[in-house]
């Protein structure tokens, strides 16, 4: 079977040389690579020359439209029979593409996902995030590493397809965030089938600081109202939690200002748990007292976003697009 690698990029040519590199040690070696650059202003073009002699890779510059419809615009100048999508931000482990390989010629299936971990060389900062991105502590915990293999809701950093569903589909819609999670559900209503294959996993950089942190989580949580007025069954009880414990915190802090410190005794019971469960997973003191503000910025930054959202596309009734006008990726 043949693969295309399709990653969209803006701005970020030393991941990209990451990702080629860790490419170059696939064991399985049938692949094809398209990087789509996204209207950069900093290209990765001399990058890719690098390993235009290891790697069969095209590289592709067009105009700003964001990540889904790069990924299309890849998915069209792909020659494969299966289109695997990656963020740049991606680090492939040497037995990806055959282990891949092996589960679909085994057990066929027309779209998969898979989980991320943390590199051995990520910085403390990035693996605490990456912590608060997969911890069951946080809604971390439903990206990606579930067992459930129904109805499974491949992310677009990890995330592959057929010909087939591309076709039938037209690919990723026009959103600007959580474009990948309304991919899968147009994906299951067109009566394809998806799986997570577990040990298909990336390790996966995401943001380098907090800020950045903030602003992805938060796009999360915009993303999710406007994903459930497109797909109604698309908003559950586990994604209200975080409004509810961002405005939970801040009704905490204020009665323990006016009334008692003990009121701040749940969320210090939290901050144990969220120390300890991290230092238990990454081994590291610094990593786990990180963990901390990662995981509030996790569950704060998806809830304000959350609420923002709610009361203006449900309560105001306004378009999709408006809180996504700026650049998606700056």
């Amino acid at each position: 079977m043949k693969f295309s690698i399709v990653v969209p990029v803006f701005n970020r040519p030393d991941e990209v040389m990451e990702l080629l590199d860790s490419l170059c040690k696939q064991t399985y070696t049938d692949f094809e690579v398209e990087i789509i650059e996204d209207g950069s202003s900093i290209k990765c073009d001399q990058v890719i020359d690098q390993f235009s002699d290891i790697l069969h890779i095209h590289y592709y510059f067009k105009d700003n439209t964001g990540p889904g419809q790069s990924r299309n615009y890849g998915a069209e100048k792909a020659r494969g029979d299966y289109i695997i999508f990656f963020d740049s931000d991606c680090i492939i482990p040497p037995g990806y593409m055959q282990t891949v390989s092996d589960h679909l010629n085994s057990n066929y299936i027309d779209a998969y996902g898979g989980p991320d971990k943390a590199h051995a060389s990520f910085t403390p900062l990035q693996k605490a995030i990456n912590y608060s991105m997969t911890s069951f502590l946080t809604t971390g915990g439903i990206r990606g590493g579930t067992k459930k293999l129904d109805k499974f809701y491949p992310r677009s950093f990890n995330m592959g397809y057929s010909r087939e569903v591309y076709d039938v589909t037209s690919g990723f819609s026009t959103m600007r965030f959580g474009e990948d999670i309304d991919m899968s559900m147009r994906i299951l209503k067109a009566g394809f089938k998806t799986a997570l294959i577990s040990k298909a996993y990336v390790y996966h950089k995401r943001r380098s600081n907090f800020r950045k942190f903030y602003k992805q989580v938060f796009n999360s949580g915009i993303a999710r109202i406007n994903l459930y007025k497109r797909h109604s069954t698309l908003l559950k009880p586990v994604h209200v939690l975080p409004s509810l414990f961002l405005l939970g915190s801040i009704f905490l802090i204020i009665f323990s200002l006016f009334f008692s410190a003990k009121f701040l005794i749940p969320l210090g019971f939290y901050i144990i748990l969220l120390f300890f469960d991290s230092l238990q997973q990454n081994k590291s003191l610094g990593v786990a007292l990180l963990s901390i503000p990662a995981g509030f910025i996790q569950l704060c930054g998806y809830g304000a976003g959350f609420i923002l959202s709610f009361w203006r596309r449900i309560i105001l009734g306004r378009p999709e697009f408006e809180a996504f006008q700026r650049n998606f990726y700056k």
